[in-house]
Parts: C-alpha cells; sequence; structure tokens
C-alpha cells in the first residue's frame, strides 16, 4: 500500500502525533525543492525527546545530502510496526527483530549500524528492592515496552521462560514508560536496553538498577525501504559512516547515544535470525 506523503516543503517536518516542538528543530535541512525523505524512528522513548535528540542529525543529513529528512516516529511501538509493514518510511532506524521480519515482508535494506557495539536487554528494578535474583520475580509483573520489544522485551521473556520463571507481563508502551512505572513502584521490575537505560536522567538511573541482562546481540539499524535511488542511499551511508572524523560529527553520535557506524549487510543480522523468534509482520494477521 502506498503511504500517504504530506506537502513537499523545504522545512523539517515533525510528526510527533501534534505535539508543538520548540522552533529551533523545525530549521531547514535542504534547499526548497530537494527531495524529502520520510525518516521513521522507532518510539522507544518520547516523540518530544527523540525530537530534541535527533533533530540535529537529520539536519546534518540532509544538508550533506541535498535532501529534506522529515523526522517521523509513532505514538507507541504497535503502531509504529503497522507503519513500517506498509513502507511509509524512505530511511528507518529499529530493532534488529522489527529488521529481520521487515526485510522479508517489506524489503527494507540495511545501510548502517553501530561498528563496536553490542545489545544488551536489562531487567531493572527499584534500588531498594528486595529482589536480588531473576528467580524472585516468579509470579510478579514485570513493565516491558511492547511486545515486540526486541531486547527490552522478547528476549527477556524468552530466557525467564527457559529458565522455568513465570511472571505475568504489562505492556506500557515505551522503555522511558517502563523506567518511570518501576521507580514509582507500580511494578517489581521492567525491561529496557543498555542504550535507553544511559539516556535516563540521573534522578531515575539513581532510583534504580539492573537486575540482569541478556547475552549480546547485533544492536538497531538503519535502513532503507525497497526502491530508494542509489545516489541518496550512497550518500546517506557515506554521511553516517564518516560521522566520528569530526568533532560535529561525534558530537551528533554522542547526541542520539550511538557510537561510530559501519556499513551494515543483510547477513549480520543472523544472529537474530538464528533465535528463530516466531513473529507474524502487521498487516499480516
Amino acid at each position: 500500500m502506498k503511504a500517504l506523503r504530506p506537502p513537499r516543503s523545504g522545512k523539517t517536518h515533525l510528526i510527533l502525533a501534534n505535539l508543538l516542538l520548540p522552533a529551533a528543530l523545525l530549521a531547514s535541512t535542504a534547499n526548497a525543492g530537494a527531495p524529502i525523505l520520510h525518516f521513521g524512528i522507532v518510539p522507544q522513548q518520547s516523540a518530544l525527546h527523540l525530537a530534541r535528540n535527533w533533530g540535529s542529525l537529520l539536519q546534518y543529513l540532509g544538508k550533506s545530502c541535498t535532501l529534506d529528512l522529515q523526522f517521523e516516529t509513532a505514538p507507541d511501538i504497535p503502531t509504529f510496526e503497522r507503519r513500517v509493514a506498509k513502507g511509509q518510511y524512505d530511511i528507518v532506524y529499529f530493532n534488529p527483530l522489527h529488521y529481520v521480519v521487515f526485510h522479508d515482508s517489506a524489503g527494507y535494506q540495511a545501510l548502517a549500524r553501530e561498528k563496536d557495539t553490542r545489545l544488551v536487554g536489562l531487567i531493572v528494578v527499584r534500588k531498594d528492592s528486595p529482589i536480588q535474583n531473576v528467580r524472585q520475580l516468579e509470579g510478579k509483573t514485570l513493565a516491558l515496552p511492547a511486545p515486540e520489544s526486541f531486547a527490552a522485551s522478547v528476549l527477556p521473556q524468552a530466557e525467564l521462560e527457559s529458565m522455568g520463571v513465570h511472571v505475568n507481563v504489562s505492556y506500557v508502551g515505551s522503555h522511558d514508560s517502563v523506567y518511570l512505572a518501576v521507580r514509582q513502584g507500580l511494578y517489581s521490575a521492567g525491561g529496557g536496553i543498555n542504550r535507553t537505560w544511559s539516556q535516563q536522567p540521573d534522578a531515575v538511573r539513581n532510583a534504580l538498577r539492573i537486575l540482569w541482562q541478556t547475552p549480546p546481540h547485533t544492536p538497531h539499524p538503519f535502513a532503507t525501504r525497497p526502491g530508494l535511488p542509489s545516489t541518496q542511499r550512497q550518500c546517506l551511508l557515506r554521511t553516517l559512516t564518516h560521522l566520528q572524523d569530526t568533532p560535529e560529527g561525534l558530537a551528533l553520535l554522542q547526541q542520539v547515544q550511538l557510537k561510530p557506524l559501519t556499513a551494515a549487510r543483510d547477513e549480520d543480522w543472523d544472529d537474530i535470525r538464528r533465535l528463530g523468534i516466531h513473529y507474524q509482520a502487521p498487516g499480516e494477521q
């Protein structure tokens, strides 16, 4: 199904479910009339938080490649998945399971990934919680972002099941919501990942502690839709993988909590495929 496109414009559009953003985030990324590309970011955190962190990087990429990159996210991960399934995003940053699924069902092609970083899922509890071992989660309720949040939801549940630990699950919509809900004592524990954990304010991290971590896996990819012009794809790849070469580029990576990037290949995510996780893509159910 062809995704609906907004009118062409020379401005960066931050499509954030009716959120009004600071004017600084609406700066132009390219000359008027530059090709518009829709850049989708998985909503692991609030839309406003994501826009503030990713806006400068998208502006830099747009200027470097003479493109008008439109930042887009979704109110929750299931909605984001449905949009990816429809091919709504030209470029997308999403989790490894998303890539494996939507490479097959929607044709997304790997573009880049972090070079020397592995994705690790976490289970966190309040710092004053009496729980000291994951086996003590038996019968407790675990806050998770969404059913198909790979390292924050899928892996912890699979590992707990393999240990014979039975938990109840409540999906709260985002990683930020998980950490806040556990901090507030609404749930005994919650699932997240190393990157979003490191992005939490000190007030949140100081109130929580990491109880358990998953084995490491290939991290989130940047991917492009099938049919994206090769000149655009190559410019984006070149710019992304050379960000670490300048102080400005390094600062942009640090703003989104990413380490230096490298070109990605589809087989980089074979470790995810070997897990044999069954997932039915939205729109195919």
